[in-house]
């Protein structure tokens, strides 16, 4: 056959094969087509999601291609043409998967990825176990609600099952869930609530390779055989804080590469034996309790990508071993107590790109050995000890975009230029200056967030001008007088949502004025400065306004428009006239302090239902009439202060209602009246501090008020210093911000007033003095425990000092001065050791003082005006009469006493008996001044 003939030949075989093939190639299944439009048009598309890629199910259609084997997404098999994989993820479908979606017709179905699409917080259905042939199910990030259907857990097939954060989803018994599931080879359900110690079970599951139970609230102690499965790759168990465990000493022979307990409750020693963990490139405990030192087998880890060990109780040097791990890419040594200083042991790490050495005691100098780095993108040395100027080697690396040294003791010229791709500076604390303003140009890098917290600059820096994507912009605590230019903000006006030029010298807005151009402004601090001026307006955007402590004057109405306020801090200015009615009305208000001022009027009347208001500070202005009944609906209050006001007003008992009430304060008004009426009830469940001083409440003291203080009757752990605070949420499309708010107030503490500026968890106060309570001080407030301070001094208070008061064990400063108080001081009050302040001054005392422990250093003038009381620290010594009863010896037998210790003769009266003089001892002898152990025993003998 000649040559061309063959080609021909050839050419028409193949293309009858494939013709063939074609032809034996079965088409999608009528009914699987079908069911798969039917779940297409059972959902919208919503591209505006976050997880939105491109809707694959857009391209689907029957009319001329109903073959669904070729739609995008969907897999057949060859041979049978059912449909046997579904792939679905981050295709931007939103609405409900209901119980009898169509889905549930691919009986076939090996594989289904419905990942990350929004499913509108739904109910997950059931009817999973209809596709008995499932062996990959993949449901993570899907928005669903409720409990996990429970008919999962029949799908026996199943090899990889991924339920990571599909909402707001729990699995109530984790134990009967998974024990059919023997075969999983992957296991993910990080971020579903569990609450329940960790599955067993799962010790069982030799195929398991991936395993990832993130932020599922796990308790209990973590099952150390988890280590030893011999095929598991990826164990992930972080955020889990109340999951208890250990790092095992063991062989290790499985082939780990990625190990993640942080906020774990791990603790103990690193093993030597992790060393073995050759294949491990993710290596993350941080936030755990680890301690000890670093083992140096860790050198062995050759194939560590990322490393985090931060925020544990590692010591002693910074290992040098890290030079051997040159694979690294990220190390956070955060919060540690290294001792050392930064070395040169990174020399070597050329693919590092993530550096965080905060908070590791770090002294001396810093090294120029950062210009080997040269691919490094974030390095973070804040909260240490450096100290001498910053290396030019820092502003050579290129790549970085984050450079923090908050807190240390640098100093230098800090260079922009070169540093490009620069996003986020924080020098605070530092002494610092920048470059020449002849050598600033437009080539500095755009910068997004600047921090320069107390760098000791004494004007604006002049770059601020070239900058025009600044997000975050802080100058606090510096020495900046004069105007805020204008030129400074006008750059990045569109952007700006963050700026804190609070604690400097700042007099004004540039031009005079009192409007600030920004926009999308979000957070605005200019408190402690030398403002004088009217109150400046900041954007309808603001929801952090604070401008507390300048000299501010005129009226306050403008804060009506800005409707988005969470925090508002106008607190000691010259504010006057009216607080505006609609401080009641905004959303999302949740702390307002227009304390110090010179307001007057009422107090707004009108809070409605939903009020968020979490603090409430009106203190020392002229406010009048009485406290409004709608603060009831206000049920996320915590701290109510109206001190120092003219409020005419009985006790609001309806405050009880707020159950979460920690702190009220209106001392210095004109409350008045008795504070239990018949059959009041309280409920001041949290209270800590309760200031009623100063004013004319009367009637009894409040029995039932203080018996509803449980929060004083527990003793509060003070193993760390904690304060009242509460976070503020300052979210919105602009910026995602979150802060803490710590409560101040002024108290009376131990007789002097006190500002805190932090008022500590642990501080239990009440003071009801300078009132006109009568009657009995209640054995009751012996139960509760915890309280600090008790002032219930100047009211009209009768009766003796009750001895539970001894019960009061962290009790501090007592003071029950100017009543009528009488009988004795309890001996057993001696027992309180942390009283350093007593006062029982102007009463009707009598008997001995207490001695031993604190009441050896008490001054006399805690225990005048007391006529019947006797002893140190007062000059009157105490006698004994009848059955042992002390009391003070009369004028007449002080002066013999004095007379009797300072002549050279020495009589001594030896009484026994009831109501007779047995005898009368004349003694002749002759003693010293210094003889008094004779007078002594002599006296205890008197008594028997």
């Amino acid at each position: 056959m000649a040559p061309s003939l063959f080609f021909v030949f050839c050419t028409w075989i193949v293309l009858l094969v494939k013709i063939h093939t074609s032809l034996a190639k079965p088409l999608c299944h009528p009914d699987e087509s079908s069911a798969l439009m039917e779940f297409k048009q059972s959902f919208k598309t919503n591209r505006t999601s976050f997880w939105c890629v491109y809707s694959k199910v857009e391209s689907w259609s029957l009319d001329g291609r109903e073959d669904c084997c070729s739609w995008d997404g969907v897999k057949c098999d060859e041979a049978t043409g059912h449909v046997t994989g579904l792939d679905l993820s981050n295709s931007c479908l939103f609405g409900t998967l209901s119980s009898n979606t169509s889905l549930f017709r691919l009986l076939h179905l090996e594989s289904l990825n419905l990942a990350c699409n929004d499913f509108n917080s739904s109910s997950i259905s059931y009817g999973f176990s209809n596709l008995s042939r499932l062996q990959y199910l993949n449901l993570s990030y899907l928005e669903f609600s409720g409990k996990v259907p429970s008919d999962i857990s029949r799908l026996s097939r199943l090899v990889s099952l991924d339920l990571d954060n599909m909402g707001d989803v729990e699995m109530p018994n984790i134990d009967n869930f998974v024990q059919n599931l023997t075969m999983l080879r992957e296991f993910h359900l990080s971020w579903i609530n569990i609450l329940s110690p960790f599955p067993h079970v799962l010790t069982n599951f030799s195929s398991l390779k991936s395993l990832k139970l993130t932020y599922c609230q796990l308790q209990g102690q973590f099952p150390v055989s988890i280590f030893q499965l011999p095929n598991l790759e990826v164990l992930e168990i972080s955020e889990n804080y109340d999951l208890s465990g250990f790092i095992p000493d063991l062989h290790w022979g499985n082939p780990l590469k990625s190990l993640s307990l942080s906020g774990v409750n791990f603790s103990g020693e690193i093993p030597i034996s992790i060393g073995n963990l050759v294949f491990l490139n993710k290596l993350s405990i941080g936030y755990c309790n680890f301690s000890g030192s670093l083992p140096t087998s860790m050198g062995n880890l050759s194939r560590l990508a990322y490393l985090d060990l931060s925020s544990n109780k590692f010591h002693g040097q910074i290992p040098t071993f890290f030079a051997n791990l040159t694979q690294l890419s990220s190390l956070n040594l955060y919060s540690n107590n290294f001792s050392s200083g930064i070395g040169h042991w990174f020399v070597n790490l050329a693919k590092l790109t993530h550096l965080n050495l905060a908070d590791c005691q770090l002294s001396g100098p810093i090294t120029s050995s950062f210009e080997n780095l040269t691919r490094l993108v974030s390095l973070e040395l804040n909260y240490n000890n450096l100290q001498g100027e910053i290396p030019n080697s820092l502003w050579e690396l290129k790549d970085l975009e984050t450079l923090d040294l908050y807190g240390n003791n640098l100093s230098g010229i800090v260079d922009l230029h070169k540093l490009k791709k620069l996003q986020t500076l924080d020098l605070s604390f530092n002494n610092i200056s920048f470059v020449s303003n002849a050598e600033i140009n437009a080539t500095l890098p755009q910068l997004s967030i600047l921090i320069l917290h107390s760098c000791n600059l004494h004007e604006f820096p002049k770059f601020l001008g070239y900058q025009s994507k600044l997000w975050v912009i802080s100058l606090s605590y510096n020495k900046i007088g004069g105007s805020i230019p204008m030129w400074m903000l006008n750059g990045s006006r569109e952007s700006l949502s963050y700026v804190d030029l609070s604690h400097n010298f700042l007099t004004g807005l540039g031009n005079n004025q009192i409007h600030f151009p920004l926009p999308n402004l979000v957070y605005l601090d200019i408190s402690s400065n030398r403002l004088k001026a009217k109150l400046p307006s900041p954007p309808r955007s603001i929801a952090h306004y604070n401008v507390s402590n300048n000299f501010l004057f005129g009226k306050i109405q403008s804060i009506c428009s800005w409707r988005s306020l969470v925090a508002l801090d106008l607190s000691n200015n010259n504010l006057n006239g009216t607080i505006p009615s609609c401080v009641g009305n905004f959303d999302s208000l949740s702390f307002l302090n227009l304390g110090k001022n010179k307001l007057e009027g009422i107090i707004p009347s009108a809070y409605p239902k939903g009020c968020v208001l979490k603090m409430i500070d009106l203190a020392e202005n002229r406010l009048q009439g009485s406290v409004p009944r709608s603060l009831a609906n206000c049920t996320m209050l915590e701290y109510l202060n109206l001190a120092h006001n003219q409020i005419l007003d009985g006790f609001p008992s309806w405050l009880s209602k707020l159950t979460k009430l920690k702190s009220i304060i209106l001392k210095s008004n004109k409350f008045h009246g008795p504070i239990e009426a018949y059959r009041s009830q309280f409920n001041f469940t949290n209270m800590h501090i309760m200031d009623l001083s100063y004013n004319s409440f009367s009637g009894k003291l409040p029995s039932k008020l203080l018996q509803s203080f449980h929060a004083m009757k527990e003793i509060v752990s003070q193993d760390r210093l904690e304060y009242m605070n509460t976070d503020e949420d300052l979210s919105s499309p602009s910026i995602r911000f979150q802060r803490i708010v710590e409560y101040r107030m002024t108290l009376m503490h131990k007789g002097i007033e006190r500002k805190y500026l932090k008022v500590p968890f642990a501080l239990m106060q009440i003071d009801f003095s300078n009132n006109k309570f009568e009657g009995h001080i209640p054995n009751l407030i012996g139960d509760l425990k915890s309280l600090m301070l008790l002032n219930l001094s100047n009211n009209i208070l009768t009766g003796s000092i009750p001895p539970s008061l001894a019960n009061l064990t962290l009790l501090e400063s007592l003071d029950l001065s100017r009543n009528k108080l009488s009988g004795e001081i309890p001996q057993k009050l001696a027992q309180l050791t942390f009283l350093s302040s007593f006062n029982v001054s102007d009463n009707q005392l009598l008997g001995p003082i207490p001695r031993g422990n604190q009441f050896n250093t008490f001054a006399i003038d805690s225990f005048a005006m007391n006529e019947g009381l006797c002893g140190s620290p007062l000059p009157r010594k105490c006698t004994t009469f009848g059955d042992n009863l002390p009391l003070p010896p009369s004028p007449q037998e002080e002066l013999r006493e004095g007379f009797l210790l300072n002549s050279d003769w020495k009589f001594v009266l030896i009484g026994a008996g009831i109501g007779f003089l047995i005898g009368v001892v004349l003694g002749n002898f002759i003693i010293d001044e210094k003889s008094k152990w004779f007078l002594h025993c002599s006296k205890k003998m008197a008594k028997r």
